[in-house]
This record gives structure tokens, C-alpha cells and sequence, in this order.
């Protein structure tokens, strides 16, 4: 079976990639076994020691890496190096973090001793989408690998090409053959790669579709597994908000990433009182967003990875304006390009505001009172994260009780960072990234009891 990968801003072929034959893919599992074995034993400040060093590799080789994101999803280049220079940030937070993570968690019992170890579990296989094609994976291998664990790499076939140069920012950094491992495979292969006995867990960032299917391979051979689903996120703005910031932050909530990303704003919920002057102003911040070639620095909006996903988007909003959404601004797509939209009057029960859209489509939504507003939020059937904007602080902290999501911010975005954890609720999935927790999620927690 053969895969390409192509630019979506020019059409033009990335490359073309050769799955691996049945022989290959047992050859690649029974290697991952094998480094596991030694890798698990390395001491602590050898693995700290190569995840530092594979940040210094992302960090030599920026433009490289960010070129070939570019060509093959069409994020602007601008935005590539700042994926980038992300995951060499998540390498060097773990280089100086897993002592203290990793550290036997002493529990006095009646024992002469009794505490519990953090040991590595075995391999964990990653499947990874194509929206932030490094930085998805170096979540997942920084804390993962330097547990202990082996890592395959099961990538979107889309970006296969960032895929191989994930594998070889590890091969440069110096990291053993087999420890991280690159597969090129059909999804068909997922219960194959799950069942092999080296495969102690599965960790997937994707589709909802995606992870119920492979939830269930897991299940089926009591595999662990970790699911970082959809999101449909709140962004609700109240009355005695700052407009010119919430505007501001809004523009990058819906648009970075060409507004592909699972933790992005979908929904704007904005009270009566603020409603005109928000819609106003934000209508013209995105309309000044440049778009073009994806490799000029000055570009902010780019295609969409694939045309059957602007064909998804234009869908969601033709289908929205017939259910009485009005359009405000743009609309129209070309192949994978599909301009910047903004609905406004959505309701639920319309695609605007029930579905996920994976593009640069904003659903403005009107609340009579914050009681309504924090209604609305809670109508999905995702639970990723909450934006909240209003200048009393204090009480918005109190409103975090009232959604069900992984994340709640005031006066900012939601975005992910490798201090805090990571991860959604409901359909959004189970289980956390980043910070300890990610790192908790593929250990074994195991319990050493001493008695004289």
C-alpha cells in the first residue's frame, strides 16, 4: 500500500510513503519488546540526559521541521515554528521534572518500610492526528520515554513526512534503536499493533469515531487507554468584560490552526448587553487576518488540511443558514480553502452549534443572563474546556463548579501547557497529558511493603 501526502495550498505531492509489510511491522514490535527491556533499566539522568538533548535537536532544526508541517497540512509557516519550539519546550519540562515526578512516594504503615515505585509499563503505542502533527506526538513521547517506556508512532497518513522526522529528532538525539519507532500502516493494522503482548497501552488524539473503535481494541485485550476526543468550546463573554480584549483573544481561539484544533473556540456566547459591540468588532478583526501562501511569515490563514474537510465545514454552515443562522461574514470555499465564517443567531438544535467544526467558522450565540449563558456552555455533548471573560475574576472562579469540562480559563483561551494537564471530559475522552499527570498515565504504580 503506498500513501502521499500532499500540499493543500498548491496541490503539489510531499511525498510518498511504502506501508510496511506484515514481516516488518512483527520486526518493528518485536524490537520495541527488546528495547524495553535495557531502556527501562537506564538510570533516570540517562533518559533525562537524551529528552534534553532531543530538545536542543528541535530547536537546531526548526525550519526544517517547520517547512515540512507547512507543506504538509498547510499551517502558515509562522505558526509551524512556534509548534516546534512547543515541543522542545515539553522535552526540557520533563528533562527537569521526571526526578521529581518519578520519585518513590513514601507511606508509613506498620511496615519497616512501605512506599510506592513509579516503574515503566512496556510499549505504548501513540495514534496521532495530522492538526498539530509534532506537538501531539511530543506530548505523549516526552514523559512517556522518559519513564522508561518504548514508543511506536502510529501517524495520520497525511503527514507521514513529519512523522519520519519525529522518529529521526530521537535517532539525533541519540536515543537507543527500538525506544521510539515510526510505523507506516493502514488504521486496519490498529488491533494487530494493540494485541502484540509488547503493547501494554494505546494513547489516541482524534476523532470521536476513532476513539470508540480503538477503545474497544484496548478493551478487548485489557490494554489501558487514553482518548483526546472532540471538543466544541465555550467562549462566553460577559457584561462587564474587556471587548477589545475578549476580541483579541477571540480571533486566535477560533482561527489559529485555520481554527483545526479540538481546543479551540466554536461557541460564542455573549450576553445581551455586549453582544452588538463584540459581533462588530470582531467581524472586523477577522476580516484584517491575512491569508496566501503558506510559507510567507505574513500570512495568518491558510487552507484546511483536505478538501473533504472544507467540503465537512462548508456543509456544517450551508446547513446552519437553513436552519436560520445568518451569515455575517465569509461563506464561500475553494477546494481546501474555506473562508473565515462568522453565523450569527445560532441556536442548538443547528450544525453550528451541536457539531464540532474543524475550521474557521464562529457561532455567535446570544444569552439574556450569565445563568443562561453557562446553560448553553453545558448543551454539548463534549466537555474539553471553557473560556470565561469578565473583569470580576474572583467570581468567575466560582462559575468553574458549574461546567463538567477538563478546563476552564478566564480572560484567555484555552490552550494546553506542559505545567497543567490536559485533557476533556464526556465524549472530549478520558485520562490527562502533561504536567505529572501525563506522565502518571503509562506507570506502574507499584507497591513495596518491608517487614523486619
Amino acid at each position: 500500500m503506498e500513501f502521499n501526502s500532499v500540499n493543500p495550498y498548491n496541490g503539489e505531492q510531499v511525498g510518498r510513503y511504502t506501508a510496511h509489510t506484515s514481516l516488518e511491522l512483527d520486526n518493528i514490535l518485536d524490537k520495541s519488546a527488546e528495547a524495553f527491556k535495557t531502556w527501562s533499566r537506564e538510570p533516570l539522568s540517562v533518559r533525562t540526559g537524551l529528552i534534553k538533548k532531543a530538545a536542543e535537536v528541535l530547536r537546531e532544526n526548526v525550519e526544517g521541521y517547520a517547512q515540512m508541517i507547512t507543506s504538509e497540512m498547510g499551517k502558515p509557516i509562522s505558526e509551524s515554528r512556534a509548534e516546534v519550539n512547543k515541543c522542545a519546550w515539553v522535552c526540557d519540562y520533563y528533562a527537569e521534572n521526571a526526578e521529581t515526578f518519578l520519585a518513590p512516594e513514601v507511606i508509613e504503615t506498620d511496615a519497616e518500610q512501605s512506599f510506592v515505585r513509579h516503574d515503566p509499563i512496556g510499549t505504548v503505542f501513540a495514534v496521532m492526528p495530522w492538526n498539530f502533527p509534532f506537538w501531539q506526538v511530543f506530548r505523549f513521547a516526552a514523559p512517556t520515554l522518559t519513564a522508561g517506556n518504548t514508543g511506536l508512532l502510529k501517524h495520520a497518513p497525511n503527514v507521514f513526512g513529519c512523522a519520519e522526522m519525529i522518529e529521526d529528532v530521537f535517532t539525533k538525539a541519540g536515543y537507543p534503536e527500538g525506544v521510539f519507532q515510526n510505523l507506516i500502516v493502514h488504521h486496519d493494522q490498529t488491533e494487530k499493533i494493540i494485541a502484540h503482548d509488547s503493547v501494554k497501552a494505546v494513547t489516541l488524539t482524534g476523532s470521536e469515531m476513532a476513539g470508540s473503535a480503538v477503545a474497544q481494541i484496548a478493551g478487548k485485550y485489557i490494554k489501558k487507554s487514553l482518548l483526546e476526543l472532540g471538543g466544541n468550546n465555550s467562549f462566553i463573554v460577559l457584561e462587564d468584560a474587556d471587548i477589545d480584549k475578549a476580541v483579541k483573544t477571540a480571533v486566535s481561539a477560533r482561527m489559529l490552526n485555520c481554527g483545526q484544533s479540538c481546543i479551540a473556540a466554536k461557541r460564542f456566547i455573549l450576553l445581551e448587553s455586549v453582544h452588538d459591540e463584540f459581533v462588530e468588532k470582531f467581524i472586523k478583526a477577522v476580516k484584517d487576518l491575512k491569508n496566501g501562501d503558506t510559507k510567507d511569515d505574513e500570512t495568518q490563514v491558510g487552507p484546511l488540511a483536505r478538501k473533504d474537510l472544507a467540503d465537512q465545514l462548508n456543509r456544517q454552515v450551508q446547513e446552519s443558514i437553513a436552519q436560520g443562522a445568518i451569515l455575517l461574514l465569509g461563506g464561500k470555499q475553494d477546494k481546501c480553502f474555506h473562508e473565515p465564517t462568522i453565523l450569527g443567531n445560532v441556536k442548538p438544535g443547528m450544525s453550528a452549534f451541536d457539531e464540532e467544526t474543524f475550521g474557521p467558522l464562529a457561532a455567535i450565540i446570544k444569552a439574556k443572563n450569565v445563568e443562561e449563558a453557562f446553560s448553553l456552555s453545558g448543551q454539548s455533548k463534549y466537555g474539553l474546556g471553557v473560556s470565561v471573560f469578565t473583569r470580576d475574576t474572583a467570581k468567575a472562579v466560582e462559575f468553574a463548579s458549574r461546567v463538567s469540562d477538563g478546563a476552564f480559563f478566564v480572560n484567555e483561551l484555552v490552550k494546553s501547557d506542559p505545567r497543567l494537564p490536559f485533557g476533556g471530559n464526556k465524549r472530549s475522552g478520558y485520562g490527562r497529558e502533561l504536567a505529572k499527570d501525563g506522565m502518571m498515565e503509562f506507570i506502574n504504580k507499584k507497591v513495596v511493603y518491608v517487614k523486619g
